[in-house]
């Protein structure tokens, strides 16, 4: 086994090494991005997975261009949500509805919170065309005392590509911390 983890080791360096040389043979067609997802496939149905990542992919990469040059076109029913003062230790929550107001589905291929505290729970699949679906938002405020404010990005196909709405909180101490209020 270990064998094995130093040879990839030395395999990845000398690809790595070579790769920087010439910048042309550097650059990754659409063909190897195919490949290398394909065997992706392979390895996840070699080691048991059953998820096919070959799929996700196309229509991810699919679903970032423009259907004859129409985007969808992202409305949320709020930009910011301050969940107001609450304790150290609360785990809250809200939801931003988001309509498509483009002439395209909208999918939403990722959503990250600004730190591991705020988790986005976005659909999972395309929006149509003035339809709205929407996405949880959770907040542990463990640790976290005072003003906060954190932001949620969405990876979209939309024209922009990205989109942002932010949560808020003024979190208090626990009782008996030693930390004035």
């Amino acid at each position: 086994m270990l064998k094995k983890t130093v040879s990839l080791l030395v395999v990845s360096l000398l690809l790595s090494v070579t790769a920087c040389k010439n910048n042309e043979s550097a650059k990754i067609t659409e063909e190897d991005m195919k490949t290398f997802e394909s065997e992706k496939v392979i390895a996840n149905s070699e080691s048991g997975t059953t998820q096919s990542t070959e799929s996700q992919t196309v229509d991810a990469n699919q679903a970032t261009k423009p259907v004859d040059g129409k985007y969808p076109k992202i409305q949320f029913s709020k930009l910011e949500h301050d969940f107001g003062t609450i304790k150290d230790g609360d785990k809250v929550e809200t939801e931003f509805m988001v309509k498509n107001i483009g002439e395209a589905d909208l999918v939403i291929l990722d959503a990250k919170g600004s730190c591991g505290c705020t988790v986005p729970n976005p659909p999972k699949e395309p929006i149509k065309p003035g339809s709205s679906a929407p996405i949880k938002v959770s907040f542990d405020s463990t640790g976290k005392t005072g003003q906060q404010s954190k932001t949620v990005t969405l990876t979209t196909n939309t024209e922009n590509g990205k989109e942002n709405f932010t949560i808020k909180a003024n979190v208090l101490p626990k009782e008996g911390s030693g930390i004035a209020k």
